[in-house]
């Protein structure tokens, strides 16, 4: 019996996942959370053998949870499911360990069927979106991109300074080469950028 967490909020989506896993023998879910924050706790408390997550969460983002889940070596497979079909993403998702991409206009069916392969130590990945992830790869890095997604946000550099305890000129200095590797003009246009290409 393989057991199931659920990440997802929005409340309709999580229901008809739950409702979907459910009719499965060999599947179990035995929690749900709203949000990242929660479902890193049950994460921990309930010890699943798969946590099936969006992306776009409050609080902590499904590749977030998913880079928690690998620097802390839990024994939990990572399986996202979401409607962004952004190569960016899934580069992130699969650097971060995660063993399976499916977007949310696939087929009811094929879910269970990835998470049976994802448990068995398989990966289960879009096969379109594996194709284009390897074309384009992401210019950022981990502070760029953070930095990058307070500002667009509409974050002032002090404000995300104190935020991230960091001077301001450096902030401004992740701002400016954020906006140079894309090519952008300005802050807000780097962001809408990034955001279009999945690597925020």
């Amino acid at each position: 019996m393989m057991r199931v967490l659920l990440a997802e909020d929005q409340a309709m989506v999580r229901g008809a996942l739950s409702a979907l896993l459910g009719l499965e023998s060999d599947i179990e879910v035995v929690g749900s959370a709203a949000d990242g924050e929660e479902a890193w706790r049950l994460l921990q408390s309930l010890k699943p053998d798969l946590l099936v997550t969006d992306i776009e969460m409050p609080g902590l983002t499904g590749l977030e949870l998913a880079q928690r889940v690998q620097r802390h070596e839990l024994a939990c497979k990572v399986v996202i499911v979401t409607t962004f079909a952004r190569t960016g993403f899934l580069r992130r998702a699969l650097d971060a360990g995660v063993g399976g991409y499916l977007l949310k206009d696939a087929p009811a069916e094929q879910l269970a069927e990835a998470l049976r392969k994802v448990h068995r130590g398989g990966r289960a990945i879009d096969p379109q979106l594996a194709v284009e992830a390897w074309s384009e790869a992401d210019p950022l890095n981990d502070r760029e991109r953070q930095v990058l997604r307070f500002a667009g946000e509409g974050m002032s550099a002090g404000d995300i300074a104190q935020r991230l305890n960091l001077s301001h000129g450096t902030v401004r200095n992740y701002l400016s080469e954020a906006i140079g590797k894309l090519g952008a003009g300005n802050r807000i246009e780097a962001y809408r950028l990034a955001r279009q290409k999945g690597w925020l």
